[in-house]
């Protein structure tokens, strides 16, 4: 008589580190790609300020390395790790976005107090918060689905803590960090199983109050004015947009070429930051947009395929996590180009992977290091999968020649 084999189910741990090749491919083109535009960008702008005109493409090596440490630091942590310090994280965020608003912790930088000082340099909380968050709702999706699938009650409570977050970040003020972070947690919700009457429902509602914050503040109200028509004041609140858009317009078909960009000298603020995008549009033309566009989609792509083939294997939390990442990769590029381009009103948004920027470029890459623990875990899961049926048609094979 032969003696009953069980097998146990792989939980993504055991076994080599097995890399996702493709988004290595597109992070590494994304970073280079804004390694060349940030140093076009930023040179005169160094040399003035610190007669070093590589200054900022020495700090950019420097944040993509540390970036680079924590993502691999980041892929080394099981996602059911994640899952388990789910709440302890999210109380870290609720404190961190706090911390920020107290004087003495919170730093100010241009009328926001978005930064705490750490190790010299300043970091902006927002950025670490929103990744934990999701993290949380991440978990909150997979825990109460059924809630989630059944009603509005199981999607009221996730949407209360989007608006304890939102209400914080609105308090530095940070209100295009706000706006992401609630895109992309209603993404995931939706994602998880909430109906799309009740997400549509609370969506109109959120629509409506923020209508009305723009309305009471006249520093939004007057960024909203000059977004609608920037030609009308140009010299003052149009001053950013309207110089970005000589930059793209003087782009046309091929650029100007690479360091020829005129408005990157004194003319567009922030050039190397929030409006990257516009230099590069003027330097390498209507070509460089499109190869832009094309990175960015495939590396939204690339997260929603992992997350599909992670659902598929049965794995929700991981894969609630790199559809999040996707969700939000997409709407904030998304809405960087759009405000370079004029279709939105400034938020004061990098271009995610390129841009210059000490706190977006560490989280960012630490986010990819969890979208390949994502990969790593599933192909684990796949190959234990058919490894686990190989052996069971062995068994019965071996118990029928018995």
């Amino acid at each position: 008589m032969s003696t009953p084999v069980t097998y146990a189910r792989s939980t993504g741990r055991s076994g080599p580190l097995r890399l996702d090749v493709v988004t290595l491919a597109i992070v590494f083109s994304i970073l280079l790609l804004g390694l060349v535009m940030v140093t076009s960008a930023s040179m005169s702008i160094a040399a003035k300020e610190a007669g070093e005109p590589f200054l900022y493409l020495e700090r950019q090596l420097l944040l993509t390395l540390i970036g680079t440490a924590l993502a691999a630091v980041a892929v080394c942590i099981p996602t059911d790790v994640l899952e388990k310090l789910a709440w302890p994280l999210l109380i870290f965020a609720v404190v961190l976005l706090l911390a920020v608003l107290i004087p003495g912790i919170g730093h100010s930088v241009n009328g926001s107090r978005r930064w705490i000082r750490l190790l010299g340099f300043n970091f902006q909380a927002s950025e670490l918060a929103r990744v934990l968050v999701l993290i949380f709702l991440a978990g909150y999706a997979v825990r109460r689905e059924a809630e989630l699938r059944d009603g509005m009650a199981g999607l009221l409570r996730p949407v209360g803590l989007l608006g304890v977050i939102f209400i914080l970040l609105l308090a530095q003020p940070d209100f295009g960090a706000a706006s992401v972070l609630l895109v992309t947690g209603f993404g995931v919700l939706f994602l998880a199983g909430a109906r799309i009457r009740d997400v549509l429902g609370i969506a109109a509602v959120c629509a409506v109050a923020l209508a009305l914050l723009v309305w009471i503040e006249p520093y939004r109200m007057r960024r909203l004015t000059s977004f609608l028509d920037p030609w009308a004041d140009p010299f003052d609140s149009g001053f950013q947009l309207t110089q970005s858009l000589i930059a793209i317009g003087r782009g046309e078909w091929f650029g100007v070429g690479l360091g020829a960009s005129v408005q990157k000298l004194f003319y567009l603020p922030e050039a190397h930051t929030d409006f990257l995008f516009a230099v590069l549009a003027e330097e390498l033309g209507l070509i460089g947009v499109v190869v832009t566009l094309a990175l960015f989609l495939a590396l939204v792509w690339r997260a929603f395929w992992i997350a599909r083939a992670a659902f598929a294997a049965g794995r929700k939390f991981p894969a609630y996590l790199a559809a999040g990442f996707g969700i939000w990769i997409g709407v904030q590029s998304l809405i960087n180009i759009g405000v370079n381009m004029g279709v939105l009103p400034t938020k004061g948004l990098t271009l995610p992977l390129m841009s210059y920027g000490r706190s977006s470029m560490i989280v960012a890459l630490a986010w990819v290091g969890i979208l390949l623990r994502v990969y790593h875990e599933t192909v684990n899961e796949a190959r234990g999968a058919a490894t686990l049926r190989g052996h069971g048609r062995a068994h019965r094979d071996a118990e029928a020649a018995a």
